[in-house]
């Protein structure tokens, strides 16, 4: 089972980006210091060409020349070396904490125990294709800023060495012009912000209209959905032009200030040199100097757009990670059997209201309601996705409480196979299997109690046969079918069936109901301990005649009960609901 990273609750955007820094600290150290080496040595370049034209040009010394150059050379190759090396380990931090992540934000959105960050499937996958990456931007951004910072440093203390007024004014104007872009931060955070959440809110959207592309095509409604889409979208469009606008805004404000401070040195360097207090080379030194500043200054101007980016994709990704749990399990592990498999004593949720309900040890118990929403509030208490503070009662599992029991040790006792089947992009016999080591006999009698032959039968590659993503080159049947043959490899303790054949026709229900009663029916060893159990939820009059019991549920308590032949002689109501 995949466990979040964190405990919910305990992250926040801030956390998201100081936990990448630690999580890379190796490479971040080692590539910013590569890098800030990268940033000294290319402060050095114009330095050392003022050098070389005040003692070897100048002065027409030859061998001074050629060593010179020599020293130029070597320069050169340390600066290519310390950033092609120091660049690929930033960028392999970056990768590499963003896919640490994109693997935590998959294991919070599948973690059993449920999230209430809130987003729909939608945003989830925006929040891991995209937050995840802009929040690990983070790591690169203290790179370059230590990098940016860095030549500042050296270009000042070279401009000192030159002319001390000059240094100074370097020295103070710089920090006034990076204090000045960072007034900005704020808003490019919250623009950036605004925009992966109309982004995110698009995409679910998206996912929501083609996951139910069929259904809106059935009842004539896909061109509503597409002028829905196409109004989120352009909703997602304005909020992207305006945070485009404003890190347009603060790219040319960067370019600009940055070209005055450039105009305004290089005036008063050669202001100096006509004053004589200036050499030639000294004047190139500055001037080069200069126009370098230009680049760390800007480059410390586009970190503040990289960081205002990540702390709002950090903000977006603490809350899938630090969302509370639904549910808060248990700890103790897989009960012993008992006779009665499971109690559920007095339980009030949703609709149903002190409702009491036990299933034997081999029973096939089947449960019509009348009201499907309380079939709905049932089948949710017993999956375990109901918070115990949001209903009363109790449910037992082999006489012990749900709640007490690890979230393990539930799902493996109880499985609940919705009517809503998912299956994923791969072969029919992944799916069945559901990634344990099945034998292929025990697949093939599964498909053969769940009346699915046909979906092997008809294709060559037989039970290998692709399927594509949610099965969709299979009918809503044939899903159907695959999704409780896969129920049936798993075999468990307590199988619950919601309404497993709503897209069935009634010949293949027929076969599948002979099929379900010989694989789980278990008629020898009804009221054994140990013996599996099936809940069949439904008001399929094939299904519920395979049962040994039926429960009626009215206005959320069992109000009949008995077999379905006798149900179907002694009561109107339950005649007409089964029968209609």
């Amino acid at each position: 089972m995949i466990r979040p990273p964190v405990a919910a609750g305990e992250t926040s955007g801030g956390v998201v980006l100081r936990r990448a820094l630690r999580r890379q600290r190796g490479r971040v150290l080692a590539g910013t210091l590569l890098l800030c080496l990268h940033q000294v040595t290319e402060v050095l370049v114009p330095v050392a060409i003022g050098v070389i034209i005040d003692r070897a040009v100048a002065t027409g010394d030859v061998p001074a020349l050629l060593l010179s150059l020599a020293g130029l050379a070597a320069l050169f190759t340390v600066l290519a070396f310390a950033y092609r090396t120091g660049a690929r380990l930033a960028y392999a931090a970056v990768e590499r904490e963003a896919h640490a992540v994109r693997v935590e934000i998959a294991g919070r959105a599948l973690d059993p125990r449920g999230h209430r960050s809130g987003m729909r499937d939608g945003e989830l996958l925006s929040v891991t294709a995209s937050d995840a990456e802009l929040s690990a931007l983070v790591v690169r951004v203290a790179g370059l800023s230590a990098a940016a910072i860095t030549a500042i440093v050296v270009a000042a203390v070279a401009l000192l060495v030159v002319d001390v007024p000059l240094g100074l004014g370097v020295l103070v104007g710089v920090p006034l012009v990076v204090v000045a872009l960072q007034r900005m931060a704020p808003l490019l955070t919250r623009r950036s912000a605004s925009q992966q959440e109309a982004l995110a809110t698009t995409t679910a959207l998206a996912v929501d209209l083609v996951s139910g592309l069929r259904v809106l095509r059935g009842i004539g409604a896909q061109d509503h959905a597409a002028r829905r889409y196409a109004a989120t979208s352009q909703q997602a469009l304005g909020v992207t032009l305006r945070a485009a606008t404003t890190k347009g805004l603060h790219a040319g404000l960067t370019t600009t200030v940055n070209g005055l401070f450039l105009a305004v040195v290089a005036g008063v360097a050669g202001w100096l040199a006509l004053q004589g207090r200036l050499t030639i080379g000294e004047l190139v030194a500055v001037v080069g100097l200069a126009q370098f500043i230009a680049e760390p200054v800007q480059t410390l101007g586009y970190c503040v757009q990289l960081f205002a980016m990540a702390r709002g994709s950090a903000g977006r990704v603490a809350r899938v990670l630090g969302a509370a749990p639904v549910v808060r399990p248990g700890t103790a592990g897989p009960p012993d059997p008992s006779p009665s498999r499971l109690v559920l004593d007095s339980v009030g949720y949703a609709g149903l209201d002190g409702f009491s309900l036990r299933v034997d040890a081999g029973e096939v118990l089947g449960v019509l309601a009348y009201d499907p929403s309380e079939a709905e509030a049932l089948v949710a208490l017993l999956s375990g996705r109901v918070p115990r503070e949001d209903h009363r009662g109790t449910l037992y599992v082999d006489g012990v409480p749900a709640e007490d029991l690890h979230i393990d040790a539930l799902r493996g006792a109880v499985l609940v196979e919705q009517h809503d089947v998912a299956l994923f992009e791969g072969t029919l016999r992944d799916n069945l299997a559901a990634g344990a080591d099945v034998d292929e006999t025990v697949l093939r009698a599964a498909v053969r109690a769940a009346a699915a032959e046909d979906v092997l039968d008809a294709h060559p590659q037989g039970i290998d046969r692709q399927l594509t993503e949610r099965g969709a080159n299979l009918s809503g049947g044939q899903r159907q079918r695959i999704g409780l043959a896969r129920a049936l490899v798993a075999d468990p303790p307590v199988l619950v069936l919601h309404n497993p054949t709503t897209a069935i026709d009634a010949v293949t229900e027929a076969y599948l109901a002979d099929g379900l009663a010989s694989a789980r029916g278990t008629a020898g060893a009804h009221g054994t301990a140990g013996a599996r159990s099936t809940v069949l939820i439904s008001s399929s009059p094939a299904l519920l005649r395979v049962t040994h019991r039926v429960a009626v549920i009215d206005r959320g308590r069992v109000v009949a009960e008995g077999s379905h032949e006798h149900l179907l002689a002694s009561d109107a109501r339950y005649r007409e609901e089964v029968l209609r």
